[in-house]
Parts: structure tokens; C-alpha cells; sequence
């Protein structure tokens, strides 16, 4: 037996209200305008101020514009505070391209221009031991692993996100990832941590711009000695700076055997991506950038100099430039104990300049003895 029901008898229809629809658009317009220019004031008052954020797609970017005979700098945000990229152009007769990132190991960058085979430049690594030497899995290792997962996937869809992500970053001030997204303002709610929590410590607040070379400069106001965000952030190092407990699930020999083997891997890798580099003409220069004795402390009790930066520099046999060895790179006064401010660093560079310089010198010395005998033999 057929259904009597029709097809028209089952059509939906929705009702609209008899609303005034302009006035309400306009009106959800005007309330979105109003709280995005309060969010944007309320942003501004707290020290915020309109600058890109350092992404990966940022990074990616930079990493894309490396030629093979480019001057590379690589390292943590000492690097990415410290040099002066006018300086180094001015002195090394090359634009460097910055490709060090905050809190982050730079092996990986490393070995990632070592399997570049077109590049046969020039390479200033910064190095802080404990991050140089930090495992895979911990958190420098993997800021850089996910630099690098960019620049290796970075599709045109993220590449058209980042060109309008930037022209909108450099002119609103609430547009700060590290710490004005809502994940990170829920952070900040003061929630007890569980008892026996391992909790790693907060990071400090923003308190540096980074322009699209990702050239980073400091607030100044992170420079005042005594000021509130130059208290908050220099306070933050401590606990960042100290080493974690041991896992409670791994025996403490256990694990203190695993991570001197891998530390032993780091060293050995090290050595063989340098090569690598160096057979290819490539110049390698090791730096140690300045610190505060109050962060040395902490770093040493970490990995101590002449087990980390000592070996190396031994290991590697590059030219190495410690600020603690020379003077003129010693007077600086470091607001927050680990990077300078911006004036500062561009006279801690121009100073730098002359070691870089005959770092590379000796470096173009090797070179030439190496291709010395083979080009001699040529017809």
C-alpha cells in the first residue's frame, strides 16, 4: 500500500524572526570593534606593544633566504639579542642570517645545514652548554625540531597565514602568542599545583620585539634595573636555570647513565656535522656570549665549562671566542643577568667584530692550505 504522504508534506521550513537585521549587524559590529579597542588599550597599558611574534613560520622564512655562501648565526636568544646584524654586515662585508631562537638547542639547525649540501658559507654558533647538549625530547631540542618541521612541510596556505599574520602583528599589540592567547592567560590563574606535580617553572613574560629579520631588541624597560618586568623576567631565569629531579620512574644510575650517553652522542655528532661543514669550505666559529656570574653559577652546576664549552671547542678544533677571555667584551651590564639591552648590543658587536674577524681569517688560512696542494696539482 502506498504512503499517502507527499514529499511536499516532509519539507522543512525555518522561520526568521521579523527583526530589525541591520540595526543588528551594526549593532554586533560596534560591540566587537569596542571590546577589540579595549583588548587593544588594556594591552598597550600593560607594556604591550604592537611587534611580530617569532614563529616558526618567521623562522622558515629566514631559513628559506640562506644561500649557500651566507653568513649563518646560530644559538639561543643570546645570539638573537647580541649580535647587531648592521655591525656584522659592516664588519664581515655580508648580511648574517639570524636563525638562533629562544631557549633552544642549535644542534639541530647545525646538523640540519650540515646535510645542506649546496651550503658552503660561514656558521657563528652561540653556545650554551646545557642547551647545546640538551636530549632529544626536552624542550630546547624540540623548539628547534619544530622550526625545522616547518621549513620542511611549510606549505602555501601557512606561507599566505604568516604574510597577513605580520602586517597585522606589526601594527596591534594583542597579538602575542606567548602571552596574551587565552591558553596563556588561563595559565596565569592562581590554581594549586597537585601534590608530587612536576611542573617545569613558568617562562618569563614577553619583554623584546623581533623585527622580520628576527632581529630582537629589548624593551627598555626591561633595562631599568629595578623595574617591575625587568625584576619578573630576571627572577624567571632562577628556576629555568636548576636542574629537574630525576624521573621518579627511571632508577636515579639509570638515569644518569642515559643521559651521559647522550650526551657522548651529542659530542660525537658534533664533530661529525662540523666536518662535514669544513670539508665542504664552509667556516665554523664557536662563541660564548655573556652571562651573568649569578647565571653562570647556575650553568655550571648544570654542566660545568670545561666539561661542555671547553670540550667542544677541543673536540671540534674551531676557532672560539669566550667573552670571559677578553676584557673589552666583559664590561656590560646584563638588566636581566642573560642578554643585553639594545644599545648595548651594538657595542658589544662592534667590539665582537675584531675576534669574528680573525676567527674567519684563520679559518680562510685552513681553507686555503687544504685546497693549496689540489690546486697546485690541477692542470
Amino acid at each position: 500500500m502506498h504512503s499517502s504522504t507527499s514529499n511536499s508534506d516532509l519539507e522543512f521550513t525555518r522561520a526568521i524572526p521579523a527583526v530589525p537585521w541591520k540595526a543588528v549587524v551594526a549593532t554586533v559590529a560596534l560591540l566587537t570593534l569596542a571590546a577589540t579597542a579595549a583588548w587593544e588599550i588594556h594591552a598597550r597599558a600593560a607594556g604591550y606593544a604592537p611587534s611580530l611574534n617569532d614563529t616558526p613560520d618567521l623562522w622558515a622564512q629566514q631559513r628559506a633566504a640562506v644561500q649557500p655562501d651566507s653568513i649563518v648565526l646560530l644559538g639561543t636568544s643570546r645570539m638573537l639579542f647580541d649580535a647587531d646584524l648592521d655591525v656584522l654586515e659592516k664588519s664581515l662585508g655580508q648580511r648574517p642570517v639570524q636563525l638562533a631562537l629562544v631557549g633552544s638547542s642549535p644542534f639541530p639547525i647545525l646538523a640540519d645545514l650540515a646535510a645542506d649540501r649546496s651550503f658552503h658559507g660561514t656558521v657563528i654558533v652561540d653556545i650554551v652548554p646545557a642547551m647545546f647538549l640538551a636530549p632529544p625530547g626536552s624542550p630546547p631540542f624540540e623548539t628547534s625540531q619544530k622550526a625545522l618541521n616547518r621549513k620542511r612541510d611549510w606549505n602555501y596556505s601557512q606561507q599566505w597565514g604568516h604574510r597577513l599574520g605580520m602586517l597585522l602583528e606589526e601594527h596591534v599589540a594583542f597579538l602575542k602568542q606567548e602571552d596574551l592567547t587565552l591558553g596563556q592567560l588561563l595559565k596565569r590563574l592562581p590554581i594549586p599545583d597537585r601534590a608530587n606535580a612536576q611542573i617545569g617553572p613558568a617562562l618569563p613574560p614577553y619583554f623584546y620585539t623581533i623585527d622580520r629579520e628576527r632581529r630582537g631588541r629589548m624593551f627598555e624597560e626591561t633595562a631599568v634595573i629595578g623595574s617591575p618586568l625587568q625584576q619578573r623576567v630576571a627572577h624567571g631565569w632562577l628556576p629555568l636555570f636548576t636542574l629537574p629531579p630525576p624521573p621518579s620512574f627511571i632508577p636515579a644510575d639509570k638515569f644518569r647513565e642515559m643521559m651521559g650517553q647522550a650526551a657522548e652522542q651529542r659530542f660525537k655528532d658534533t664533530a661529525r656535522h662540523v666536518v662535514a661543514l669544513r670539508a665542504r669550505g664552509a667556516k665554523v666559529v664557536f662563541v660564548r656570549l655573556p652571562v651573568d656570574p649569578i647565571l653562570i653559577d647556575k650553568e655550571e652546576k648544570m654542566i660545568p665549562l670545561a666539561a661542555g664549552w671547553d670540550r667542544l671547542v677541543a673536540e671540534n678544533g674551531v676557532p672560539a671566542i669566550n667573552f670571559a677571555d677578553h676584557p673589552e667584551l666583559t664590561t656590560f651590564v646584563l638588566p636581566e643577568w642573560s642578554h643585553l639591552s639594545a644599545p648595548d648590543s651594538v657595542e658589544f658587536t662592534r667590539r665582537l667584530a675584531p675576534h669574528l674577524q680573525g676567527a674567519l681569517a684563520r679559518e680562510d688560512r685552513r681553507i686555503a692550505q687544504i685546497s693549496g696542494p689540489a690546486a697546485a696539482g690541477s692542470p
